[in-house]
């Protein structure tokens, strides 16, 4: 039986990616995990979490024992890069490639179990909305109350609102420094060079 799990869009680069991959292909998944586990390279807490589903849905999909697996496969492909700028001397820039990639992982049994079918699951009867409006119809006397207060504070505060945006002359703001009136105001504005 194998099981795959895979990563899209991880923003680190392959190569870097596969230096940790190269560690645990082939390994079992105890030891695999102890692997990484205790690696110093920035790429190995995604592998590791890839390893961890893998190994959930393996036990939880298939009730397949999780000492019974080994990482078959695991390739690391390669992602969409961006590009972007960086200045250099002389006024020239040159591109940066900032790569992603893709992890595919496949563990395999190494005893078949002779499981191939995933194990059914019934979910739970859907909760209905009608189910839940009847149940809550007659709201508590103590919510009412409660809603028709809040809602007076909030006409009173309405009503004390003032718009300062109409004070001026012809609903226009005042402005700072008094009236402009007068041949000094128009000559000496505040901010004129």
């Amino acid at each position: 039986m194998e099981i795959k799990a895979s990563l899209n869009q991880l923003r680190m680069s392959p190569r870097k990616v596969r230096l940790v991959a190269d560690i645990v292909r082939g390994m079992k998944t105890d030891k695999a995990l102890d692997q990484l586990r205790f690696g110093d390279k920035k790429a190995v807490s995604p592998i590791l979490k890839l390893v961890e589903s893998a190994l959930a849905n393996a036990v939880n999909n298939y009730d397949l024992d999780k000492d019974n697996l080994f990482i078959k496969s695991i390739m690391i492909d390669e992602g969409a890069t961006l590009k972007r700028w960086t200045p250099k001397a002389q006024g020239r820039a040159t591109t940066i490639h900032k790569r992603s990639c893709h992890i595919h992982l496949t563990l395999v049994e190494l005893k078949d179990s002779g499981k191939k079918i995933a194990k059914n699951v019934k979910a739970d009867a859907p909760v209905k909305l009608e189910d839940l409006v009847k149940a809550s119809d007659a709201p508590s006397p103590q919510k009412v109350k409660v809603a028709k207060k809040i809602v007076k504070k909030s006409e009173d505060v309405t009503a004390e609102i003032v718009d300062s945006r109409m004070e001026g002359r012809h609903g226009h703001a005042v402005v700072e420094g008094g009236s402009s009136k007068g041949f000094a105001g128009k000559i000496f504005r505040r901010k004129s060079g």
